[in-house]
């Protein structure tokens, strides 16, 4: 069934009785070329593109729970290409640009809406910084423009531009950055890759990887062995548990990062905007709560709930940087488990098991990397070579320390990025 607006109109008149599965339950076959571990955004879009790019199709993506279950339904929505490192630059790029046609391409409203991110600054260093990297960011293709004072005013009104400590000097403006509706991202790529014949096996926990002679021959699940030629394991804080099931030990830690939301409000938030001196952020989604963020909880945990001294301290932030906000009833929180890689940039690599396939540490960068990770996911599974934009992604840099991404310049160590 294809989504447009008469078909809405008909099936509102008709009491939208006609309305299809947008995808099938199938029972899990024995065997498939490829098995993708992890029923989120890159898992579901791995197999998208596996499909669309490769032509791919006997591919199962086994999910222990509900499609779209984790962290793409509990994040924060931003979408952005602005970061300043080589090797992270290419690859968000590539990543907004797939953004910016996947409605298009997946016939489905994702909501994505490109109403602008603005990043804060307070000091003359600050600035420096981010004039740094908004040269980057423009040798790189993309779009951004530094801000003075006024200019940032006459976007973001309703700032308190007084404060005594951290007074707002600018802002780094990146117009394509922007927000998208998080489950609708899930529910679209699981939709195009059913369509092409992806099975999309959803309660089938995988509780071990079967190795033979050093290469992976399947998995076994809670619904039984499934054999495969590759495996793919793209389970974003559990990708440590996972990958020792191949007798992996990987350089991540699993930290929860809180998000909250407040009751629905008329608008009044038109960009994104974060705060450069209390690691805050804060958009409006579409039904009107104002969906905000800010630190780790700094402690390594697989519990998908936060604790009260962070949910404290940011909303101290932004109470600092907004106090309007105070005004608005919180509706509710949740905690998603972060995949935290030393330096703050993720994996897209093989691993030394012939056949096995690593996608993790995202960081705080998962949700707005959905598309480029699978794209690029899904050509490394294919291929056995890197695609281009994520060529920098290796695993081995953490054991070699060439090739490392300290993308906020704070050391390279988990809970500072």
């Amino acid at each position: 069934m294809r989504y447009s607006g008469w078909q809405v109109l008909a099936q509102g008149l008709l009491g939208n009785g006609g309305w299809r599965p947008a995808w099938r339950d199938p029972a899990p076959k024995p065997a498939y070329d490829i098995i993708i571990i992890g029923g989120g955004g890159h898992g579901l879009a791995t197999a998208f593109y596996l499909a669309k790019e490769h032509g791919l199709t006997n591919i199962a993506v086994l999910e222990k729970g509900y499609l779209g279950g984790g962290n793409v339904g509990r994040n924060t929505t931003i979408v952005r290409a602005n970061y300043g490192l080589p090797g992270n630059s290419e690859f968000y790029s590539h990543s907004l640009k797939l953004w910016e046609g996947l409605e298009g391409e997946l016939n489905y409203n994702v909501m994505h809406s490109q109403r602008g991110l603005i990043n804060l600054f307070h000091s003359d260093g600050q600035r420096d910084a981010y004039t740094r990297r908004a040269n980057a960011i423009i040798n790189q293709g993309d779009d951004a423009q530094i801000l003075d004072r006024e200019g940032v005013r006459k976007l973001l009104p309703y700032l308190d531009y007084e404060q005594t400590r951290f007074p707002i000097f600018g802002g780094l403006y990146h117009p394509r950055g922007g927000t998208a509706r998080h489950d609708a991202v899930a529910w679209g790529f699981a939709r195009g890759a059913d369509q092409r014949g992806v099975d999309l096996i959803q309660n089938c926990e995988v509780t071990g990887i079967d190795i033979e002679n050093g290469r992976v021959t399947g998995v076994q699940t809670s619904r039984g062995a499934i054999r495969a030629k590759k495996v793919g394991i793209v389970v974003a804080g559990r990708s440590s548990q996972v990958a020792a099931m191949a007798g992996m030990r990987l350089p991540i830690e699993s930290h929860i990062l809180q998000a909250f939301v407040t009751e629905g409000l008329k608008p009044c938030i038109d960009h994104v905007v974060t705060y450069g001196m209390g690691h805050f952020y804060i958009s409006q989604s579409d039904k009107g709560g104002l969906v905000f963020g800010g630190d780790l909880d700094f402690y390594a945990s697989y519990a998908a709930r936060g604790n009260l001294p962070m949910a404290e301290h940011v909303i101290e932030a932004g109470m600092t940087l907004m106090p309007m906000i105070g005004k608005a009833r919180m509706l509710r929180s949740w905690g998603g488990i972060m995949d935290m890689s030393p330096d703050g940039s993720p994996v897209i690599d093989r691993t030394h098991i012939d056949g096995l396939y690593l996608n993790c540490g995202w960081c705080y960068g998962g949700f707005k990397a959905v598309p480029g990770s699978g794209h690029c996911f899904a050509h490394l599974i294919a291929t056995d070579r890197p695609h281009e934009a994520a060529a920098r992604y290796r695993l081995d840099r953490f054991a070699t320390g060439r090739g490392l991404m300290d993308e906020e310049g704070t050391g390279s160590q988990h809970n500072l990025h």
